[in-house]
């Protein structure tokens, strides 16, 4: 889902009541008070119920549908070479699977009230996951597994980052407009479009963002929304030695104890054996192909996964991305170096994605001077931040040769020679 503008958490969420009952349910509403007040009012109700709740005996339970769904969707990406078998990832995967199963349960019994507008539905009962590890073991992977299988419409997976930065922008248009505490409206506007939410790359960085996650997420907890999130860190250690972090304590402890915490502890790092088991990286546009290529690269990292548009926010300013999955970015020279983009933008990019693909490097000339001083830019804040750089160039990079005063392009040159390298690769992610 791309960004929501004002008003972003509109509902959208599709309410599905059986088809069989809708007319039945009008005609009820206006009958009941005559069947009160009349002599048989006993046997009509004993005789409605019987009809609303009792279930065909041919019919399937939904829940049993979605019995080790997940491992057989597993199974087929191993067959299919798409990810190797680990047994750390399938312990994390029956996890998922519970609590599939557990929605799955749910909705069934939601189905079988037949009374879902005189009665109000209980929320879902079953305990959010925080699946947490090293980068690369395929946590978001299994998540984008579980969403898919997911047998509800209200539903939404997105960069935590991301979905902050909408709360943000609600909280501000709603207090310019109405004054007062804007959480309330919020909170029953997330639920409204989402009852399942999950959340990647879970990490708290902001003061702003740890003095708000305590009071929201309460409040989502008790509308009872569910939520999987994939992080890096344990629960405990987020927003480590930040500013006021005693304010941020009391959403760790609610957040431990309205979820199961889950380490996924693979051994070996799957994205770093992707990248070693390339032959190339830098793909020469001399051979043709090169959009070919990167779209590959990107659905190979990716899983064939979603793409959705990412918004940083920097400086008042809005930059959007509009090809991203979880930290990996695809993009071009154009969109990067072909804009008013400066530091602050680079710096933001890379702090944000761990790989990114960037189509149609071109040869650097005079005519384009604006654009390769804006290119020097991002190579070094990628490289000072280890970001993966996979790309099509219009000639080998010993061969790309830049001369201007201000700037030393050398430097450039030789960075984008190192970050081919195999010890580049193996280098972990920085985010300042």
């Amino acid at each position: 889902m791309g960004r929501l503008k004002r008003g972003s958490f509109a509902r959208n969420e599709t309410h599905r009541s059986n088809a069989v009952f809708d007319g039945f349910e009008l005609s009820l509403l206006s009958f009941l008070p005559l069947a009160l007040n009349s002599a048989f009012y006993l046997s009509f109700l004993e005789t409605m119920f019987d009809f609303l709740l009792k279930q065909p005996k041919n019919k399937l339970n939904h829940s049993k549908l979605f019995s080790n769904v997940l491992d057989k969707r597993y199974q087929e990406l191993v067959v299919k070479h798409h990810i190797q078998s680990d047994e750390e990832q399938i312990k994390v995967l029956g996890h998922l699977q519970h609590l599939l199963e557990g929605i799955a349960e749910q909705v069934d019994k939601s189905k079988q009230l037949a009374f879902n507008n005189i009665f109000a539905t209980t929320p879902l009962s079953t305990k959010s996951l925080y699946i947490f590890g090293d980068v690369g073991r395929g946590k978001s992977m299994l998540m984008d597994v579980f969403f898919d299988a997911c047998p509800i419409e209200s539903k939404r997976r997105v960069h935590f980052h991301a979905f902050m930065q909408e709360v943000h922008e609600y909280m501000h248009h709603w207090r310019s407009k109405y004054g007062g505490d804007p959480l309330p409206s919020l909170a029953v506007k997330i639920r409204q479009n989402s009852l399942l939410l999950c959340f990647d790359e879970f990490q708290v960085t902001d003061i702003a963002d740890a003095m708000l996650l305590a009071r929201l997420f309460t409040r989502l907890f008790d509308q009872g929304i569910i939520f999987v999130a994939t992080s890096n860190q344990h629960p405990d250690e987020l927003y480590k030695d930040g500013l006021q972090r005693e304010l941020f304590l009391p959403f760790i402890e609610s957040l431990k104890n309205c979820s199961e915490i889950i380490e996924l502890v693979a051994k070996e790092d799957y994205r770093l054996s992707y990248f070693k088991s390339m032959k190339t990286t830098f793909y020469l546009e001399s051979e043709g192909k090169g959009q070919q290529f990167l779209q590959q690269r990107f659905n190979e990292l990716t899983n064939d996964g979603g793409i959705e548009n990412r918004i940083l926010h920097i400086k008042g300013r809005e930059l959007v991305l509009q090809k991203t999955h979880g930290d990996i970015l695809f993009s071009s020279f154009d969109e990067l170096c072909g804009k008013t983009l400066g530091a602050a933008d680079y710096l933001a990019i890379a702090n944000e994605f761990n790989t990114l693909l960037i189509a149609g490097i071109p040869c650097l000339s005079k005519e384009i001077r604006d654009q390769v001083r804006r290119f020097v830019t991002l190579i070094d804040a990628l490289y000072e931040n280890k970001v993966k750089l996979i790309c099509s160039i219009a000639i080998p990079v010993e061969q790309l040769f830049f001369e201007d005063k201000t700037f030393d392009f050398k430097r450039t040159q030789s960075r984008l020679i190192e970050m081919q390298s195999e010890k580049y690769f193996q280098s972990k992610h920085v985010v300042c």
